[in-house]
């Protein structure tokens, strides 16, 4: 009896099949809309409960501040560091690619972009950002900094609440676990979510949108691979990990990833790898949520590259400090932002709105936006992935017992279990 395909097949040939009904049928594949943004939904709600849950044992586990505090300093270190590269790889992709040289805005199709700049002109103080004024609304809102924070409060509340704090932890413990099953019962709706989604996307903006702006797409990938093969790579390396084999072991996330656009569908599912892979969950429950809101690196590699397009096609020719004023803005306004579809875009809106920049660059670039989100997805999973394992080495975790990731090619002891 033929082995029948694994998700990662299934994905791809939903990808497949929703590109060809969305260029072939597009009546169809607008109508069939809702059964993506179905998807999307129930992905959502498995997000939430799953953070406050793994995230207050893990903290709670952890049961000293002084460990938590020194863990986060780790964490936000090394993505300030790597983000900041992003940024400043975005912008020199830009100066040496020259994507927006020699291009009308006028010839360019442009796209209501009311909503964007609505958010983004909305002021951006990443502290109050960060505190919850209530919890429940945080949770409904899917604001996953704000449910960070106060996962990380309640897991601190917990080791510190004798025998209720253990009460409760069981109780954390046995929601992880259920919504870990729920994960897998949502993941075999994902072929028919990302058929619809694909479907959709095709159908409503068509491919001959791309076609002026081809050299910003291709050069947002080309500028990504080299991302990941030279900045990541080397990182992995200098930690005595090894990069290719993560990528290989979590293909279906990252097709997954690719085809909604989102990294928020595969939190769970990354999440459970991890852990399965030798990370301990008290790192893998606090630093890849964070992560998800201060470790972009695709989303930070394509703002700094779209920022400097938007300036070539409006012919502003910047000067180095005003380029620096762009990097460090895009420092602040990039941090703090959920990985769901297009919330880049927002950011983008924030930033040319608080540089000067023509806001107006951003209805050039909506057309492709999305084709340019699934690529900037998968850098932002693969970016994570790997930081959590490289914080997991920091903290003392040896290279051999982490699968796939071993500089020697080996297993690990948790790839034999």
């Amino acid at each position: 009896m033929p082995k029948a395909p694994g998700l990662a097949t299934r994905i791809l040939i939903g990808l497949v099949a929703g590109a060809l009904i969305g260029a072939v049928v597009p009546d169809v594949a607008v109508k069939a809309a809702p059964i993506g943004e179905a998807f999307i939904r129930l992905i959502k709600l498995i997000v939430v409960p799953i953070l406050i849950a793994t995230i207050t044992v893990g903290i709670a586990d952890a049961g000293d501040l002084k460990r938590v505090g020194t863990l986060g300093f780790k964490t936000l270190l090394y993505f300030e560091v790597v983000t900041t590269i992003a940024l400043a790889m975005g912008i020199g992709a830009a100066h040496l690619l020259q994507p927006g040289a020699g291009l009308d805005p006028a010839t360019l199709a442009h796209a209501d972009i009311s909503r964007h700049v609505t958010r983004g002109q909305e002021s951006h103080n990443l502290l109050l950002a960060a505190i919850p004024a209530n919890a429940v609304d945080a949770a409904a809102r899917g604001d996953l900094l704000q449910v960070l924070v106060f996962s990380v409060l309640m897991g601190l509340a917990t080791a510190a609440a004798g025998a209720a704090g253990k009460a409760w932890l069981e109780t954390m413990r046995a929601l992880g676990q259920v919504m870990f099953r729920f994960t897998h019962l949502v993941m075999a709706l994902a072929p028919f979510g990302v058929a619809a989604l694909v479907a959709n996307t095709v159908a409503t903006f068509g491919l001959g949108v791309l076609l002026p702006l081809g050299k910003l797409v291709l050069g947002l990938y080309l500028t990504m691979a080299v991302f990941v093969i030279v900045v990541l790579g080397s990182i992995a390396r200098a930690a005595g990990l090894a990069l290719w084999p993560l990528i290989k072991a979590l293909k279906e996330e990252l097709i997954l990833a690719f085809s909604t656009a989102s990294s928020e569908t595969v939190l769970a599912r990354l999440m459970d790898r991890l852990v399965a892979a030798g990370v301990p969950p008290g790192i893998v429950s606090f630093v890849l949520p964070t992560g998800y809101t201060f470790n972009l690196d695709g989303s930070s590699l394509y703002q700094g590259l779209a920022v400097l397009f938007i300036a070539q096609v409006f012919h502003l020719d910047l000067s180095l400090g005003q380029q620096v004023v762009i990097l460090l803005t895009l420092m602040v306004t990039s941090k703090g932002i959920a990985g769901v579809p297009g919330t880049s875009f927002v950011v983008l809106a924030a930033t040319l709105a608080s540089t000067g920049l023509p806001l107006e660059g951003l209805a050039l670039i909506a057309g492709v936006d999305r084709l340019m989100d699934m690529g900037r997805t998968v850098v932002n999973v693969i970016g994570n992935a790997l930081a959590t394992m490289v914080i997991a080495r920091w903290e003392g975790i040896p290279a051999n017992a982490l699968a796939w990731h071993a500089s020697d090619g080996s297993a690990g002891e948790a790839a034999k279990a």
